[in-house]
Formats: structure tokens, C-alpha cells, sequence
């Protein structure tokens, strides 16, 4: 069996990680078992990693494959920046060629990124022989949805799901979405959050990371981390207009009075800073430097992109977390840090029903109360269900067992087992 991995942006990697290494782990096992008849012992895995390059610079992209340790892609499309379907045509374009030359068993596709959803669209249509086989599709993180169709991501999500033969979930909202748009259940698995898996796997890597002394924030005897905040936004809905940036300023700026708040930023969010005339709430770049080291400015300080380990040491060490993300609530949950999110709706649930995340959208005042209520510490959280650091392993059982069930049971014993999960 050859499954075929295909990672594009830097929230790809952190999810794809721990099925490659779950994909060795599987592999170990049928070598330390190889006299076992082929019906009772799994397959081994041939598997192919595809980069597509949507994310490409080394902060954005190389420095994720060291902290996370991915091998080398095993092919590279080298796509690129560009608009949304300028981006998703070329990588339809290159990745075609590249699944008619591997002939792979299981594409597999993560989360609601360009790439995502232009690598599910040529494996549905693809033609691999003379009987009309194509490769399945497996798509990780599947069924999550915010409802917003204004979101790029929304659409991804949507297509991809009715696209695929094997969709795994993260948590019951996204098993519930999909068995409500008509998707059959038995392609429905709920395994838990790979992206969790990485959190988990690279806690302890993180705590070496030095990024707290770097910038002045843990001194003393006593090595005591100082209260800080942490801010990400990247949605153009939120940095593109500047309204809505202005607004989101604004709503933070009692807490960028109290303490210091480091936002990790896009250079294309600091073209629009510069653009919108908003370089106010910021602290100066000479400021930065001079205070990095003491730690004892308030305000907001722009940071360039950062790598996987640093910004999760910063994260867990955070009194307070503000962001547009989706994959940042998970972890902040996962994490127990108290998440505010500056949107109006959110396709993770999960993270507010039962984690650390509140939704405050971006109005200033709404932004204010959020930030107050969440410093306050009476919302704790807990870890959703199968949040546990194993669901890569159930990804690639699942598809182990799918293939090992069609290699020796006729079709109407695979459908009653199929049926029965």
C-alpha cells in the first residue's frame, strides 16, 4: 500500500508529523512480525511526502520540518504565493502529474488550505488504469465548520469532505456537520486531533527553547516567567480592512497597558500596519531591542514569524492568548491557556464548550470585556475527548484495516463491517 502525504502550509505540518511517524511505528511492527499469515498481519506502507510549497520561505516552511523533524519531502512542487485560484490551479496542475507518475493507494490532504482542497479535487477525478481506479481520499481534520461561507477556508472544508472516502474527525460537532450535509457514516471516523499529537510529542523540546529569556521575560533567581500576552492575526476579514484592524488595536489596548503583548506577524500584516497608518500601537523597533532584554515594557512588540517550538513554549508560558486562529484555540485548549478569538464564529467547538476559548468577535468593547473576563481565571477547561497524543495511530490503523478487509473479504462481509464501526 502507497500513501501518498500532502502538506502545503505551515498548520499541515503540525497535523501531518505524527501520522509519518505513526506510518514508521506501523511499519516496525509488521517487520518484527513477519511470519504471521497475510490475513492476520497489516501491510506494510510505502508512503510518499508531497510538499506543495503554498508556504515556502524557511520561516514559514523549512524551520517546521527541523522543530517538527519531517524527513525531506519527497517531492516538491514549489507553487508558491499567489490568489486564491491563481495558487489552487497551479497546484492542481503540478500535483496531477505527480499522482500519475506514483500511482498511490490513499492521497491524504489536512485541514481547509488551498492545498487541501486542489490535491482532493485531482484525485476525485483522476484515472490511474483501464478499469477507472483512482487513489482514495483521506482527509484529516474533516467536518469542521464555522457556517461562514465568506471564509476561504469554509469552502475548502465543504469540498474536500464531499470529495473524500475516508474522513476523520476531531471532535463529535464535526462527525455531527458531516452526517447532517449526507456524508454516509461508515467513512466517518473520529480519531482525535494530530495536531494535539505534535503539542504533546514536542512539549518537552519546547521547554529548551530560550525564546522567554531572548526577550526579557523570565529573570531571577527564581526563573519566573513574567506576565505576558500572546497575539496572532493573519484572516484577511481581520488585517486587511482597516476598520476591523483598527478595532481589534483599540480592543486590546488596556491590556497592552498591563503588560507586554508579542505579536507574531506576517511581513504581509506589517505591510498592511504600515499601509493602514496604525504603527502607533506598536513599540517602536529601537524600543523593542532596548527592552528585550529587561522585559519590562508593556505594549504590543512585532515579532517576525517564529518557529514551531518557540511559539509553542510562548504559548504555554502565556497569562492570555488573542488570535484569529483555528488551530491555536485547539492548542491553547489542549494547553489550559486562556484563548480570546477575534472572530464572530468559530468551526472548532470544542474549544469553547469544553476548553479554554472564547469568542469575543471585534468589536473593541466586546474584545475588552473578553480579555477581563478570561484574566479573571474562572473559565478552566478541560482536554476533549481523544485529545491524547494517539490519533495518528488510529488514522493509520483505520487505513490499514481498510486495505487489509478489501485484500481478503468478499465485498458484503467488508460493507457489514464497515457498518458496524
Amino acid at each position: 500500500m502507497k500513501i501518498m502525504i500532502v502538506v502545503g502550509a505551515r498548520p499541515n505540518f503540525m497535523k501531518a508529523a505524527p501520522v509519518v511517524f505513526a506510518i514508521a511505528d506501523h511499519n516496525a511492527r509488521v517487520a518484527a512480525s513477519p511470519n504471521l499469515p497475510r490475513t492476520e498481519s497489516p501491510q506494510p506502507i510505502e508512503m510518499v511526502l508531497v510538499h506543495t510549497g503554498q508556504h515556502y520561505d524557511e520561516a514559514m516552511s523549512g524551520s517546521f520540518f527541523t522543530d517538527l523533524g519531517l524527513p525531506t519531502p519527497d517531492v516538491h512542487l514549489e507553487v508558491g504565493s499567489g490568489s486564491h485560484a491563481a495558487q489552487t490551479a497551479e497546484i492542481m496542475r503540478r500535483f496531477e502529474a505527480v499522482v500519475l507518475e506514483q500511482k498511490p493507494d490513499v492521497v491524504m490532504v489536512f485541514g481547509d488550505v488551498n492545498s487541501t482542497v486542489a490535491c482532493a479535487l485531482v484525485t476525485s477525478k483522476i484515472v490511474l488504469d483501464s478499469n477507472g481506479n483512482r487513489p482514495l481520499i483521506a482527509h484529516v481534520e474533516a467536518g469542521l465548520r464555522s457556517f461562514d461561507r465568506a471564509m476561504p477556508e469554509e469552502i475548502n472544508r465543504v469540498i474536500t469532505d464531499h470529495l473524500s472516502d475516508l474522513l476523520f474527525v476531531t471532535e463529535e460537532s464535526g462527525k455531527e456537520n458531516l452526517c447532517r450535509e449526507g456524508i454516509k457514516p461508515e467513512k466517518i471516523h473520529f480519531v482525535g486531533n494530530t495536531m494535539i499529537d505534535s503539542l504533546l510529542a514536542s512539549e518537552e523540546k519546547a521547554e529548551k527553547s530560550v525564546i522567554l529569556d531572548q526577550f526579557g521575560l523570565r529573570g531571577g533567581s527564581n526563573g519566573l516567567v513574567r506576565r505576558y500576552a500572546l497575539l496572532t492575526l493573519h484572516r484577511p476579514s481581520n488585517v486587511d480592512d482597516r476598520e476591523t484592524f483598527l478595532s481589534i488595536l483599540e480592543g486590546l489596548d488596556e491590556l497592552a497597558g498591563s503588560c507586554p503583548i508579542l505579536f507574531s506577524a506576517h511581513p504581509r500584516t506589517r505591510k498592511r500596519i504600515a499601509e493602514f497608518g496604525l504603527e502607533r500601537f506598536f513599540q517602536p523597533e529601537t524600543q523593542q531591542s532596548e527592552s528585550e532584554q529587561s522585559g519590562n515594557e508593556n505594549g504590543i512588540r512585532l515579532l517576525d514569524p517564529l518557529g514551531y517550538l518557540d511559539f509553542l513554549c510562548l504559548t504555554k508560558h502565556a497569562a492570555l492568548v488573542v488570535t484569529d486562529s483555528g488551530g491555536i484555540q485547539e492548542e491553547t485548549t489542549c494547553l489550559r491557556v486562556p484563548c480570546v478569538t477575534v472572530r464572530e464564529n468559530t468551526e472548532r467547538p470544542v474549544t469553547v464548550t469544553c476548553g479554554t476559548n472564547v469568542i469575543a468577535g471585534t468589536e473593541s468593547q466586546n474584545i475588552r470585556r473578553a480579555v477581563k473576563e478570561q484574566l479573571s481565571g474562572k473559565k478552566q477547561g478541560r482536554v476533549p475527548e481523544k485529545w491524547d497524543g494517539r490519533a495518528a495511530g488510529r488514522i493509520v490503523e483505520v487505513i490499514a484495516r481498510e486495505f487489509q478487509i478489501g485484500s481478503s473479504l468478499p465485498d458484503s462481509q467488508i460493507a457489514s463491517l464497515a457498518a458496524s464501526q
